[in-house]
C-alpha cells in the first residue's frame, strides 16, 4: 500500500511517500480503508518536533528521542471498514467510520487497522451520513477539540462567548455550537476571515489584526482560546481578563485531547441535524502532503486542509 514516511524531524520535505506491506487486523481489530486524511496543527508540531522548550523532552520520549517512532504519521482519518475481526462488536464490514489515531498516527496510508474501543490508541464512529470523507476528518479532529473545552464552560442560552481563533479548524465548529447552545457569540479572527465566522452564526467580530484591547466594559461568560497558548497577543491577554465574575476560560491547551467515541457520535448528530458543517480550507491528495504541511505550517489558514487518498493512484 501507499504510505507517507518520516524517518527523521524536519521540514515537510521529510515526508515521503513509500511502498509499504499492508497491514492485517487482529482479532480485536478492523482493517480502516482510508478515503480521507488532513493536516492538523498536531501533525506539524509532530513532523517538526518544534515544540516549547518546556516540553521538548517529554515530547521526544514520547514520540521518539532520535527520530519518530511512528514513521507513518497522521492522527484523523475518515473511510470504510474493510475487514473486522472475530472479536469485533460494534463496527461491521462496510460501515463508513471517521475518528482519530491518537499515539497510533498512522493515518498518512491507505490503510489502517484500529481497535473498536477508544483509547489513547484511537476512537472511532459513524461517520455523517450527510459528509463527504473530506468534511468527516475536519468534523472529527475539530469537533473533539471544540466539544471537549466547550463543554468547560456550561453554556446556556443568553450567555455571551468568545471563540479566539475562530476561522481555524476548532474555531469553526466551535463558533457554531455556542450558537447552537443558544449564546450570543463574538469571533476573534483575522479581516480576511470575518465574513466567515458571521456567516458561522457569530454576531460580533473583532479583527486582531487592528485592534488589541476590547471595548470598555466588554464582558464574556466563557472564553475559549481555539489557537492554544503558544500564540500570544496584548488582545488576547485582554480578551482572557474579560470574564464576568464566576465566568469561565479554556485553552485547547489545558490538557489532553479525549478521544471519544461518544463525542463523536454527539457531532455525528448534530452535523446530520445540520446544526455543524465542517469548514474546508483546501483539499490536497496524499502525493501532496508536503505542500500541504508547508501551507499549514503558515498558519492561515480557513478551517481544516483535508487530504484525499486515492487507492490504486500512482
Amino acid at each position: 500500500m501507499k504510505a507517507i514516511v518520516c524517518t527523521k524531524y524536519g521540514p515537510p520535505e521529510v515526508l515521503q511517500i513509500r511502498e509499504v506491506e499492508k497491514p492485517v487486523p487482529k482479532d480485536n481489530e478492523v482493517l480502516i480503508k482510508i478515503n480521507a486524511t488532513a493536516v492538523t496543527a498536531s501533525d506539524i508540531y509532530i513532523r517538526s518536533s518544534q515544540v516549547s522548550a518546556r516540553v521538548w523532552l517529554p515530547f521526544r520520549l514520547m514520540m521518539g528521542l532520535i527520530k519518530p517512532k511512528k514513521s507513518i504519521q497522521g492522527l484523523v482519518l475518515a473511510g470504510e471498514i474493510e475487514s473486522a475481526g472475530r472479536n469485533i462488536k460494534k463496527i461491521k464490514t462496510g460501515d463508513q467510520v471517521f475518528g482519530l489515531t491518537g499515539f497510533g498516527l498512522g493515518a498518512y496510508a491507505e490503510y489502517k487497522c484500529m481497535k473498536e474501543t477508544d483509547s489513547t490508541y484511537g476512537c472511532l464512529a459513524i461517520k455523517p451520513e450527510n459528509l463527504t470523507y473530506e468534511e468527516a476528518t475536519m468534523a472529527a479532529y475539530g469537533g473533539l477539540l471544540a466539544f471537549q473545552f466547550m463543554e468547560k464552560g456550561n453554556i446556556k442560552p443568553g450567555q455571551k462567548v468568545l471563540i479566539y481563533g475562530a476561522s481555524g479548524t476548532t474555531g469553526t465548529i466551535a463558533v457554531q455550537l455556542a450558537r447552537f447552545l443558544g449564546a450570543e457569540v463574538t469571533a476573534v479572527c483575522s479581516s480576511a476571515n470575518l465574513e466567515l465566522v458571521k456567516s458561522l452564526g457569530a454576531e460580533k467580530v473583532i479583527d486582531y489584526t487592528r485592534q488589541t484591547s476590547l471595548n470598555p466594559g466588554e464582558k464574556y461568560d466563557f472564553i475559549l482560546d481555539a489557537v492554544g497558548k503558544n500564540k500570544t497577543s496584548k488582545l488576547k491577554e485582554a480578551c482572557r481578563k474579560a470574564i464576568v465574575p464566576g465566568g469561565k476560560h479554556a485553552s485547547i491547551d489545558d490538557a489532553n485531547l479525549l478521544l471519544d467515541s461518544r463525542r463523536l457520535a454527539l457531532i455525528k448528530t448534530l452535523v446530520e441535524a445540520g446544526n455543524i458543517k465542517p469548514v474546508i480550507d483546501r483539499t490536497y491528495s496524499l502525493e501532496q502532503i508536503a505542500e500541504a504541511h508547508a501551507y499549514v505550517g503558515k498558519g492561515h489558514k480557513k478551517g481544516g486542509v483535508a487530504i484525499t487518498v486515492c487507492h490504486g493512484s500512482k
